[in-house]
């Protein structure tokens, strides 16, 4: 499994072909049986060409809690929706997704990535001896994936708004009246990253015993 898709990218002409906005330096694989590793990397890697570099990681587990969409969708389409930001009614422009996260939605996702650290740290303590150092934080993953390519990294925010491959990308619309548009809320952002992401996440924290606050409200 990989923690992330190895581009930036959006198709052209669907099932044909795809824009590539951004290649990742690097993406973290783990394969199961470990004894598969060696011949899954060089295909993964002969596949991929020389970027993104396909980089080991122990297991499934600490990828998947690493998992930025699981987050970062929900949490910024949350952060732009939710009733304290959006009266309901239909806006004039598509607001920018990453490159319009501001400090309420940054402060969304800080609690949701934070939580996710919680679980880990929890996890480590169950189990001792597991490597679930590949889990990290928000930042740090587009520090590890993105590194180089950001014009500001001091921030999870900054790390957003900054990164080239992010350039113009806008929440996900549909038309309405008078040329205006309200959010699309069947788009993969919701209908995909909260199933198989999120709600990992959250039913994870709930048999460890993790209070998931943010969570919860994004849910």
């Amino acid at each position: 499994g990989f923690e992330t898709l190895p581009w930036a990218c959006r198709f052209t002409d669907w099932g044909k072909t795809a824009t590539i906005l951004g290649t990742k330096g690097s993406i973290l694989a783990a394969v199961t049986p470990p004894a598969k590793t060696p011949k899954a990397f060089a295909v993964l890697q002969g596949l991929l060409g020389v970027f993104p570099n396909c980089t080991y990681s122990p297991n499934n587990l600490g990828i998947s809690l690493r998992n930025p969409g699981a987050q970062i969708h929900p949490g910024v389409m949350y952060g732009r929706w939710c009733p304290e930001k959006w009266d309901g009614n239909p806006v004039d422009e598509k607001p920018l997704f990453y490159q319009g996260v501001e400090e309420f939605s940054e402060s969304v996702l800080m609690g949701l990535t934070n939580e996710v650290q919680a679980i880990r740290k929890k996890m480590e303590e169950m189990v001792p001896g597991i490597d679930l150092g590949d889990a990290g934080t928000l930042h740090q993953w587009y520090l590890d994936s993105y590194a180089g390519q950001m014009t500001d990294d001091s921030s999870l925010r900054m790390c957003m708004n900054t990164n080239p491959g992010y350039r113009g990308l806008t929440h996900p619309c549909k038309d309405a009246d008078d040329g205006k548009f309200m959010p699309d809320l069947k788009y993969r952002y919701l209908t995909e990253d909260v199933p198989t992401g999120m709600c990992f996440n959250k039913g994870l924290g709930e048999i460890l015993g993790v209070p998931m606050p943010m969570t919860d409200k994004v849910l």
